[in-house]
């Protein structure tokens, strides 16, 4: 990407699309085009039409989405499944429309088979039955990027969807009713600590292996992305280790220093027993995530207290 080239970063106050308008200010872009929610809404055809005709962007990085963990995922699914359709669906068909060269999808490793052979393979999408909790997000998701390769095929484009794995850092959601795990453990534990609670109840039994990236290494991995136009329709993102949700807690509850009993309700669903991304095609390419969990939950606990200090 030139310096001066047009960059539209859909969804810029979001997790992901704030920590890419940080990256791409810090390496020197100068025409990085954002709109919020207010001022224009996605799922909107025909607003989104008009907004494309005014700004041609040449690069879109589409991290816009409806999203949430177990709770919300289970709870909204005819929001997650509508919003998501209707914001992809708008997004990549005006970027073909008005010419956009380069365009990165944002998918999610949530995506592939509920028992999906580990580490997960891009080969592995839609070889088996979805975790039924966030199905609805899923299907839309596996839409987005069947749309993505569609154009591809039929237009001659080199566009790219991302696959990153679990998400955290700086401008997360922790809101205990529809953010994800890492976040609302990190607020969990605050809350607790701040209480001077006994104890702090997590749900599930604790077992489930997941892979965490900071956001912060995903924006990098984004760019490198959009910079590398060999690369193959569908790449995994994720930082190659894994922890189980009860070392987690470990590492969440030692960072913001709670000392209480946790106590694991196996009555709430787990979710996917094991979530690993193979990662070997950007490994060949030279990118690796360079940020370690406890380094990077030390980042998101101050940026929670910076945003919510010690508020309950």
């Amino acid at each position: 990407m030139e310096l001066d080239g047009r960059i539209f970063v859909c969804g810029h106050n979001g997790l992901v699309g704030s920590a890419l308008v940080r990256l791409l200010r810090r390496e020197g872009f100068t025409d990085i085009v954002t709109r919020s929610r207010a001022e224009l809404d996605l799922r909107d055809q025909g607003a989104v039409s008009r907004f494309f005709d005014e700004s041609r962007p040449g690069y879109l990085f589409l991290a816009a989405a409806k999203v949430g963990g177990i709770l919300a995922n289970n709870t909204y699914r005819a929001e997650f499944i509508r919003d998501n359709l209707a914001i992809q669906t708008n997004i990549i068909h005006e970027a073909w429309r008005t010419g956009v060269r380069r365009l990165v999808f944002l998918g999610s490793s949530c995506i592939y088979p509920r028992m999906c052979p580990q580490p997960m393979k891009e080969e592995h999408l839609l070889t088996g039955p979805l975790e039924k909790t966030n199905e609805p997000y899923a299907v839309a998701k596996i839409a987005g990027l069947k749309m993505v390769e569609a154009y591809n095929a039929q237009y001659g484009l080199r566009w790219v969807s991302a696959m990153p794995t679990n998400l955290y850092g700086p401008n997360d959601n922790y809101d205990l009713n529809n953010s994800h795990v890492l976040p609302a453990l990190i607020r969990k534990a605050h809350e607790a600590k701040v209480g001077k609670a006994e104890s702090m109840v997590v749900w599930g039994t604790g077992a489930p292996k997941r892979e965490f990236l900071h956001v912060d290494d995903l924006a990098e991995a984004l760019l490198f992305m959009m910079n590398h136009d060999e690369i193959d329709y569908l790449v995994n993102v994720g930082s190659g280790q894994e922890r189980s949700i009860r070392e987690l807690v470990e590492v969440v509850t030692e960072v913001v220093g709670f000392e209480g009993k946790i106590i694991f309700d196996s009555s709430k669903p787990d979710g996917t027993p094991r979530k690993l991304l193979d990662t070997s095609i950007l490994d060949r390419l030279g990118w690796k995530a360079r940020i370690g969990l406890k380094e990077g939950v030390k980042s998101a606990y101050v940026d929670y207290l910076k945003r919510f200090g010690d508020s309950k």
